[in-house]
């Protein structure tokens, strides 16, 4: 029997940038070659990156795809590749993989199956394709297909009844969590349904909201794992086809779901900083657990010198608070500068105070509370403009979810690092981060002390909102699972306060739309996959 080796390109594409991902193929292939591959696959769309949305449809998009492929089939040589691309063709529009062999493309497969769920919308641009394509390299029968093919029968199963060999899959699979788990799951049944051994090469890096997270990998014919490349980085890794069947190469050991995530979050901000040309980051330093942890990010992300912290305190801002920020950023070594914001309070006090006159609600309306958070925006974007840094929101899903949160305040910026992140995951994150190198950075007392945004004398977050423990397992139901009211209160969580969370989820829905772009970590976010009404007059079930 033929022996073949394959290398899979876990490479980090952006999207748009034809040439210099066409570069990094062709560097990948060269890498390849040197470590003996006869075969390098590389992710979906790697030419282009994924997602291009509506650059896919732009006939010109295509053009220049075509010329692409055609200048990087000519120079790869002395190796066969596998490239995803997209491809115009009789008047139809293809997610495609094509085979590059001396010189030349001499064979392109079509996506089969196109997802139209979550964050996907491929129907919107692509035709589905009808034939299997199986090539030979070494002599060896190599089916293609294309992410969503595998997680659907029939283009795994016609690629096997062509005489298929050896699965490769292009994938650009975006992070979730647990998704690795469930991409094991789907790619064994496939394998177990068709009977031969499986490659799955998976796209690596930020694109606006989604992360890809990587971690490609390989299963024998019995669906046991022979290869698994690290999460949140590129790779180069080989794997061997021999007597019918792959050979054990290296495995990269889990890191468990707060590494995931936290890596996740890391990888995001770097890399829409860094593809969008951001010099530095800034953000509001509350002495508050959000703000630490996306400080923290941020730092791992960029480093400590491209990052800078605020603190904006009020008259109502606790000396603890001051005290935990200054030590944080102490032990993070990031610059830090304290603004009060107390005179700028007073000018809008005097500014409106004829207007507000007899209309007071209480010494401290939300009016006043929402002057804090925006003069506190104004500050962090006038020194955004200033400087060029981007600002980096720290509102969390389980604020984002039911409001809790101030427009062109708090929710001023140009990142919302952990948009998708419940606030008790938040402690998780924390705790694992002051864990990972055996020297806290997070003072304790930030971790332990009640949430509060400290707008007005002893205020914590549990005056408006249920336990957050309540809370994030009522939007998760409502959210993320679809569930009815009724059946979370039949679970056993409180009417009252699943009548509240819900009718602030509604009602926020035109504070979402205004919030920036976010890492999208969980399978439903806030963004891409969370399409509903602002204007809507529907009740649910009890």
């Amino acid at each position: 029997m033929s022996t073949l080796k394959i290398a899979i390109a876990q490479i980090n594409c952006i999207v748009g940038d034809l040439s210099g991902n066409a570069l990094k193929i062709l560097y990948a292939a060269k890498r390849a070659r040197a470590l003996g591959a006869d075969l390098l696959l590389t992710p979906e769309l790697a030419l282009v990156g994924y997602p291009p949305e509506d650059l896919l449809l732009r006939p010109d998009f295509y053009r220049s795809a075509a010329r692409e492929l055609e200048v990087l089939a000519h120079q790869v040589r002395d190796i066969a590749v596998v490239v995803g691309h997209p491809l115009e063709e009789g008047g139809r529009r293809y997610n495609a993989a094509s085979l590059l062999r001396d010189g030349k493309v001499v064979a392109t497969y079509r996506k089969f199956r196109l997802p139209n769920y979550e964050v996907f919308d491929e129907e919107r641009y692509f035709a589905a394709g009808d034939a299997p394509c199986v090539i030979e390299v070494k002599g060896v029968r190599c089916g293609i297909t294309i992410c969503e093919d595998l997680w659907l029968e029939g283009a795994a199963e016609a690629a096997g009844e062509a005489g298929a060999e050896l699965l490769l899959s292009l994938n650009a699979s975006p992070y979730h969590m647990n998704k690795q788990a469930r991409r094991f799951e789907v790619l064994r049944a496939r394998v177990a349904r068709i009977g031969i051994p499986a490659i799955y090469a998976n796209m690596v890096g930020g694109q606006d909201e989604l992360v890809f997270d990587g971690a490609s990998f390989a299963l024998d014919r019995q669906g046991g794992l022979v290869l698994q490349s690290p999460a949140f980085a590129e790779a180069l890794d080989v794997v061997q086809f021999d007597a019918g069947d792959l050979k054990p190469g290296a495995l990269t050991a889990p890191a468990g779901l707060e590494a995931d995530v936290y890596q996740a979050l890391v990888l995001g901000v770097r890399d829409y900083l860094g593809k969008n040309g951001f010099p530095g980051a800034l953000l509001g330093l509350s002495g508050g657990v959000d703000s630490a942890l996306v400080l923290c990010i941020a730092v791992d992300a960029l480093g400590a010198d491209k990052v800078r912290a605020v603190m904006m305190a009020s008259p109502y801002t606790a000396q603890i608070s001051l005290d935990d920020s200054r030590e944080l950023v102490a032990n993070l070594g990031v610059r830090y500068d304290e603004i009060a914001i107390e005179p700028a309070m007073e000018t809008f006090a005097a500014i409106l105070a004829p207007e507000f006159a007899g209309k007071e609600k209480s010494p401290w309306d939300t009016t006043e509370e929402n002057l804090q958070a925006r003069i506190r925006g104004m500050i962090l974007m006038a020194l955004s403009n200033r400087y060029g840094s981007i600002v980096l929101t720290t509102g969390n899903k389980s604020e984002m979810a039911v409001g809790y949160a101030t427009l062109y305040g708090d929710m001023a910026g140009g990142f919302a690092v952990i948009k998708d992140i419940f606030k008790t995951f938040v402690y998780r994150l924390c705790a694992w981060r002051n864990a990972r190198d055996g020297v806290p950075v997070i003072p304790e007392r930030i971790l332990t002390r009640a949430p509060s945004a400290e707008l007005k004398p002893d205020q914590t977050d549990q005056d408006t909102l249920p336990p957050y423990e309540v809370l994030d397992a009522i939007i998760e139901a409502y959210m993320g699972r679809d569930e009815s009211p009724g059946r979370i209160i039949a679970a056993g969580y409180p009417a009252a306060d699943v009548r509240k969370v819900v009718g602030m989820l509604k009602r926020n829905e035109y504070k979402r739309r205004q919030s920036p772009v976010g890492i999208r970590v969980t399978q439903r976010g806030f963004g891409k996959d969370w399409r509903y009404p602002i204007t809507s007059r529907y009740q649910d079930e009890y």
